[in-house]
């Protein structure tokens, strides 16, 4: 039974293949949601740096097949949404804030 800080978690180990930092840290992650009796259907949020993001297909392969992999998962879904507009200055972690320089 998966809940939505385990599936966070696990999905820090996902980075963005450009700056080799986690989609968490980073704010690409916009939301999770665990449904069923046992939390056995995950749907995850999340968008790109930019919409024409050449690795976008990948990149979102990976998350689910990320979450597919977590015991009690049952169903996994992975919406890709540009809203609203990833802003690395308003939804990026203080630590990325500083690495990127935006601090």
């Amino acid at each position: 039974m998966p809940t939505v800080e385990e599936v966070r978690e696990n999905l820090k180990e996902v980075l963005d293949p450009e700056l080799h930092l986690s989609i968490v840290d980073l704010g690409l992650l916009y939301g999770v949601d665990v449904a069923g009796e046992q939390n056995e259907h995950v749907t995850v949020t999340m968008t790109l740096t930019s919409p024409m993001c050449p690795v976008g297909p990948q990149f979102r392969k990976e998350v689910l097949e990320k979450v597919e992999a977590m015991e009690g998962v049952k169903t996994a879904k992975v919406d890709v949404t540009f809203t609203p507009p990833w802003d690395p200055r308003e939804m990026a972690s203080d630590d990325v804030k500083m690495m990127l320089g935006i601090w």
